[in-house]
């Protein structure tokens, strides 16, 4: 409930700021907003591909990777 009630505080506090703001800044917010969705979907798809690859070719262990390095 507490956690809740932070965020509430938060959002209405970003909405006051956000109603000041000048409308370049507002286009920036939104850039970034977006910017930062891409990045999130892009990471969630690594993973995954992550996952995949590691079902079908398996892992390595540290010292195999150092060896196979080295």
């Amino acid at each position: 409930m507490e956690t809740t009630t932070k965020r509430q505080a938060l959002i209405k506090a970003i909405n006051e700021q956000l109603e000041l703001a000048y409308d370049d800044t507002l286009q920036e917010i939104l850039s970034l907003l977006k910017i930062r969705k891409q990045e999130d979907e892009s990471d969630e798809r690594d993973f995954e591909e992550g996952l995949k690859d590691i079902a079908e070719n398996g892992t390595l262990t540290w010292l195999e990777h150092q060896q196979k390095t080295a």
